[in-house]
């Protein structure tokens, strides 16, 4: 089995690399990362000179390269999460997201058509249905939720998925879609609320947050979701889309709370600022579906996996450090260009 992971680099899809080299050891996993900004190769090190991995280093844009690569390794599934993921760098920047996050999923779909293929995983998000109210904790997202995009982030993620279904229905590609609520744990980009929230308390440094910080959001411990897309490769139906949830609410505010009482830093340090344009309230996913089909629960309760986060950065200071003085963007040059 030879497995293609987009995005690999990036924090989901490092874990994922993780989960699927240790769970089957006998697969070849191949990664493909055009390394900008938030793909960090060292995040990959421990598993480079594995026999069974290999590192590419391609823009899923670039047809020629892409339809090369699936000509050498001849992959039996495609788990694409690659994809440019900030929202706020989406309302700065929307082309970028319009560009890699819809016309390379076409590009890696064609040459799934080109090549053959047995599965297209396309990792999607929550954020394609919009938002909740605060007031209606009863409500949540299911597969059958309408799509109601809020930023151009989302809203080029829905388009792909869109797209991913148009072609199993229009050339009978064999794909599969999993929306995903807010992910955390080790390797996370620290842009994003967690990392940056321990990053800074660490540094005694202002805890930016959005507005009143009210803005609900259900947490999936990283480990958990990469065991929820390792069950629809193997066991879920083509032609469908799973949610994929954590049952774990949390305003922003008690996290950034939370984050200040075990690192023993002052709430003073929380500063709010300016609310995001068009900022969703609240996300929630109903997991029934992949439950009933497929098994799946996830296992980590937010008051664990958020001491295990924690703990990482903690542990992994250099990683995330050189993160911040941009300094990993070099390790590149520096291990991989002579290789």
């Amino acid at each position: 089995m030879t497995i293609i992971v987009t995005g690999g680099a990036g924090f989901i899809g490092s874990n994922f690399i993780f989960h699927m080299m240790k769970k089957y050891p006998d697969y070849r996993i191949v990664c493909l990362d055009s390394l900008t900004y938030a793909g960090n190769l060292s995040t990959l090190k421990s598993v480079m000179d594995k026999e069974n991995f290999r590192f590419v280093k391609m823009d899923i844009c670039d047809r020629e390269a892409v339809y090369k690569l699936f000509e050498e390794e001849k992959p039996n599934i495609i788990v694409n999460f690659a994809a440019e993921s900030h929202v706020d760098r989406s309302i700065e920047n929307p082309g970028i997201f319009l560009e890699t996050n819809i016309m390379g999923t076409a590009v890696l779909m064609d040459a799934c058509r080109k090549y053959g293929i047995d599965r297209f995983h396309q990792v999607s998000t929550d954020e394609v249905y919009g938002d909740l109210p605060l007031d209606r904790p009863d409500l949540l997202f299911t597969e059958n939720t309408p799509i109601h995009t809020s930023s151009p982030y989302s809203s080029s993620k829905a388009a792909a998925d869109l797209l991913v279904l148009a072609y199993h229905r229009t050339f009978g590609l064999p794909v599969s879609i999993s929306r995903c609520s807010n992910n955390y744990g080790p390797y996370q980009f620290p842009e994003k609320l967690i990392p940056l929230m321990i990053a800074n308390a660490l540094a005694d440094k202002e805890l930016p947050v959005y507005g009143e910080g009210l803005n609900v959001r259900d947490w999936l411990y990283v480990e958990d979701h990469c065991k929820a897309i390792d069950l629809i490769l193997h066991k879920g139906k083509v032609g469908e889309v799973y949610n994929i949830g954590g049952h774990n609410e949390m305003r922003n505010i008690d996290i950034v709370t939370l984050i200040c009482d075990a690192l023993n830093k002052p709430t003073s340090l929380i500063k709010h600022v300016t609310d995001r344009k068009g900022h969703d309230m609240r996300y929630a996913i109903d997991p029934t579906k992949i439950h009933n089909e497929l098994g799946w629960l996830p296992e980590t309760k937010f008051a664990d996996g958020i001491k295990l986060t924690i703990q990482w950065y903690l542990d992994n200071k250099e990683w995330w450090e050189t993160i911040i003085s941009g300094e990993y963007q070099n390790y590149y040059k520096e291990m991989y260009e002579n290789r």
